[in-house]
Order: C-alpha cells, then structure tokens, then sequence
C-alpha cells in the first residue's frame, strides 16, 4: 500500500530551466551610444560657446541647428564606411579561404585538424571530422572563417543601418541642448536651462552606457557628464576671453 502511495506522488523533474542573459542587438545600441554621446556633448558645447560671445538666441539656434545637420551627416557617413569595411574585410578574406581551400587543400585540412584537436578530440575523430567538414566547401570555409580568423558574417545592410542609427541618434542627442534657447530671452538664460538639462541627460545616459558596458553605473555616468561639463565650460571660457580682445 505504501508503495502504491509513492507511486501515485507526483515526481518533481530535476531538471530546470536555464535562462542565459545576453545583450541583443549590440551593434544597434553601439550606434546608438556614439551618436548620443557625441550629439548631446558637441552641440552642447558650442551652444555654450555661442552663450558667452552673443545674446541672439536665434543666432545660437541658427549655428546650432546646422552644426546637428552637418554632425548628423558626417557621423552618418562615418558609421556607413564604418560597416562597409567590415562587409568589404569579411568578402576579401572569405575569397582568399575559397582560394586556399582550393589550391592547398592539404594545408588547410591541417588547418581544421588543428581546430578539432584543441577542441579535445582524439585523433580518429579529427580525422573523421576533418573528412565530414571538407566534403562541403561552402560550410568548411564558413567554419575557417568564424575559428581560424575570428570573423563572424556580417549583415549586408549594416552600413546603411549604421547610418541611419547614428545620424538619428545624433540629432535626438544634439536637439536636447538646443532645444532651451527656443524659449529663452538671451544666450545666458538659454545656458542656464540647457546645461541643467543636458548633464541631467549626459548622467542618465552615461549610466545606461555603463550598464550595457558592465563598468561601474554611477562612476561611469559622473564621467560622461564631467566630460560633457568640461567641454562646454572651455567653449564658454574661450568665447570669453575672444570677445574680451575685441
């Protein structure tokens, strides 16, 4: 009786769940992270620059709006080339492996089987795999590829997604500084408000960077505020003393 008790129990599985954690879409948030940092420190800058040498906010937002297009643009242009490369690298090298595979094949069996053994294969089974891998060019240069060199296939599109992600990342970035000197009477009172609001943002942005980074949030945000802070301290100090010699 007892045992048809125990039978009748239900059994708890001892296996589990396993959840891994990981960052997707890396490439997107690095976009993102220099087109924000460099769109809300440089007009930030020259905004305060502006501050300390005139009092027109429309000549302020007028040299602010252009330096977003113009930043927003060669940032742009940066991060496409940036991701051309990358596709233009990975082809050249895939070509060259095609090219090996074909004129020294020995060698780059070797190669493979070099691959497996640090693996902790034995012998008879480098062997085999070796054979299994080279029958199909396609998935044993793809496998030289990811392991001898390190390179993962990148994404066709990524130069215009680069593009796109930063230059827009850079105009958010860059309108938050700008945008107090809209509603404001003159360049000091438009600095006053800009700089309250942009370090509020370089802080929260500085934070989420270093959380998405792994270093210390706080100390990582302080720094990218100070960065920001400094930057436009300096435009404001130069504007200053420029102005003060004419």
């Amino acid at each position: 009786m007892a045992i048809q008790d125990n039978a009748e129990m239900p059994v708890k599985s001892s296996t589990h769940t396993h959840r891994e954690e990981h960052v997707f879409g890396a490439e997107t948030i690095r976009d993102i992270v220099i087109g924000m940092s460099d769109g809300l420190t440089v007009p930030f800058a020259l905004a305060a620059g502006l501050s300390g040498a005139v009092s027109s906010t429309n000549l302020i937002i007028i040299a602010g709006l252009a330096e977003i297009a113009a930043g927003s643009i060669a940032m742009g242009l940066g991060g496409y080339l940036a991701g051309k490369t990358e596709v233009d690298h990975y082809n050249s090298e895939m070509k060259r492996e095609y090219e090996e595979v074909e004129t020294v094949p020995e060698i780059e069996k070797q190669e493979l089987k070099t691959f497996f053994s640090s693996l902790g294969l034995s012998n008879d089974i480098q062997n085999q795999a070796v054979e299994e891998v080279s029958k199909d060019k396609e998935k044993w240069v793809e496998l030289m590829m990811k392991y001898e060199l390190g390179l993962e296939k990148p994404d066709p599109r990524r130069a215009a997604k680069s593009a796109f992600n930063i230059g827009v990342s850079y105009i958010v970035g860059g309108m938050i500084p700008l945008s107090p000197y809209f509603f404001a009477s003159n360049g000091l009172e438009g600095l006053k408000i800009s700089s309250v609001i942009t370090l509020v943002c370089l802080f929260v942005f500085g934070y989420f960077k270093s959380k998405f980074t792994g270093v210390n949030k706080v100390g990582g945000a302080f720094r990218v505020m100070m960065i920001g802070a400094i930057a436009a301290g300096c435009a404001f100090a130069i504007a200053r003393l420029i102005q003060g010699h004419y």
